[in-house]
């Protein structure tokens, strides 16, 4: 995480303490920021990758958009995501017990670093979540 940001740290604290949930039946993933996941390191053995981003392009800069406008710009990073090539599961993020709503995500594995960020910029995006060999989920702040 960078050492001095212009988001503010009640942001930052909301990021950390937000789940990243893969898919959406029985057999989700929730990851957590600094928390290893079993379960990803599987995905990623069995997809054949070593790494992953979870994007949004909900709600630009932490700021609430209209459904259409969130709409409009998850289906434009599911293109994006399809253009590289990429098999990206469709999830959301939350922070449970508070009333910020959920945000429709994609988790794509083998997304390298420098990419990932460059698409969350695109999406004008506070942060993303990069997750390693290591299986251990790192918020990345942009800004």
């Amino acid at each position: 995480m960078a050492e001095t940001t212009q988001i503010h740290p009640d942001k930052v604290r909301a990021y950390l303490a937000t789940d990243y949930r893969l898919g959406h039946s029985e057999h989700d993933i929730t990851l957590n920021i600094g928390v290893r996941s079993a379960r990803l390191a599987a995905l990623f053995t069995s997809s054949g990758v070593a790494c992953g981003a979870f994007l949004t392009a909900y709600n630009p800069r932490g700021a609430i958009q209209s459904d259409e406008a969130n709409e409009r710009g998850h289906a434009e990073l599911a293109s994006m995501l399809h253009d590289q090539g990429l098999e990206a599961v469709e999830g959301s993020g939350s922070e449970e017990g508070t009333e910020w709503p959920a945000e429709k995500s994609y988790f794509a594995p083998g997304l390298q670093l420098d990419a990932a960020k460059q698409l969350g910029l695109h999406f004008d995006q506070d942060a993303i979540v990069w997750v390693g060999a290591d299986a251990v989920p790192q918020l990345i702040l942009l800004r």
